[in-house]
């Protein structure tokens, strides 16, 4: 059976995207949940990730890590993670791949934070540049969408990549475009998303300054 180490739920936007995708095809594995401490390599780690970073995927003997990677090695056993039709599969690659190095100011100013609820978050320029061109890849792809609700019609990999965003906007109170509504609520809906939700909510171990986000934003933890 496959396991996945992941960090606490609450915060580890990179965890959720492989157990996410492992839940919505319901492939057998097993988790095992380690504290991020911090940001970024952790010796520690490296018990059972090579980079020393979470998340990491043990399929026997083979360590997966990267959340992209995973993605990419479970396609290869389960294709239904990338949309059929190769235009589709070839966006779905391209803004997954985008998600994945980019939005800076987004992921810096709106760590992911489950227990959040803000009054609301008012964007800077950098931000509102991530979240104008966000809304235009999701707008992008509703449209080349095939029948379905997610972003290229069925559930894919890049629904899972965008996931944690989904996170954010609404632990931020962020104002979404209201043609793209209904498909933040339809991921947040995910009853795998509602099962992480319950988890990170579940977690006693605070990290970062929460403190210093609700004082700048306003609002309350769950």
């Amino acid at each position: 059976m496959l396991t996945l180490y992941i960090g606490n739920q609450n915060y580890s936007s990179w965890s959720l995207r492989p157990w996410l995708l492992l839940k919505h095809f319901a492939i057998p594995f097993s988790t095992v949940k380690v504290s991020l401490t911090g940001q970024g390599v952790n010796e520690r780690h490296k018990a059972y990730s090579a980079s020393g970073l979470v998340p990491c995927l043990h399929d026997g003997p083979l360590q997966v890590w990267d959340s992209l990677a995973i993605a990419e090695y479970l396609a290869e056993r389960c294709p239904q993670m990338w949309p059929e039709h190769p235009d589709l599969r070839t966006r779905a690659r391209c803004i997954s791949a985008e998600m994945h190095s980019g939005f800076s100011a987004l992921r810096s100013q709106l760590p992911m934070n489950i227990r959040l609820r803000v009054r609301g978050a008012t964007p800077d320029a950098a931000l509102s540049r991530d979240l104008e061109r966000l809304f235009t890849l999701w707008r992008e792809a509703r449209a080349m969408a095939e029948h379905g609700p997610y972003l290229f019609g069925p559930f894919s990999i890049a629904d899972a990549m965008y996931a944690p965003v989904v996170w954010r906007l609404s632990s931020y109170n962020v104002a979404v475009p209201e043609d793209l509504q209904a498909y933040v609520q339809t991921l947040l809906r995910h009853p795998a998303m509602q099962e992480w939700r319950r988890e990170a909510l579940a977690e006693q171990e605070r990290i970062g300054d929460e403190a210093a986000l609700l004082a700048r934003f306003g609002g309350a933890r769950e």
